[in-house]
């Protein structure tokens, strides 16, 4: 399993890559590889505004549909529009088939750093 250090992480499996106030958001290794093959992905629109632990999409595999929680808050700036043609390339590169960013991102705190969503991950098997 993947987790790069240098992002943080939902209990919800999403992980957020910071860059001053914009935040990246996406679907960690470890969720990609629970769900298999990824065949479609709805995301939030561009000026929406997302809470904390909100519902602003889904993800449907051929296993099942998960809904994607905002692990922070804002608002929406850009959208990975490369995934709704090809969401496949969420299962390819995870951490580089991001979903979408925010911009006055806020709501960090509950975050996890990679050691400790590893030990989360680790209990859920």
């Amino acid at each position: 399993m993947n987790i790069p250090k240098e992002l943080r992480y939902s209990k919800s499996h999403e992980w957020v890559l910071v860059t001053g106030d914009t935040a990246r958001v996406g679907l960690t290794d470890y969720a990609q590889n629970a769900l298999g093959s990824i065949v479609f992905v709805n995301l939030p629109e561009v000026g929406d505004s997302v809470e904390l632990e909100s519902d602003v999409g889904e993800v449907e595999s051929v296993k099942s549909v998960s809904t994607i929680y905002s692990p922070i808050s804002g608002t929406v700036t850009a959208i990975n529009e490369e995934l709704l043609d090809a969401p496949e390339k969420i299962n390819e590169d995870s951490y580089g088939a991001w979903f979408f960013e925010v911009e006055n991102a806020s709501g960090f705190e509950g975050l996890l750093n990679a050691e400790e969503y590893e030990a989360f991950c680790a209990e859920e098997v």
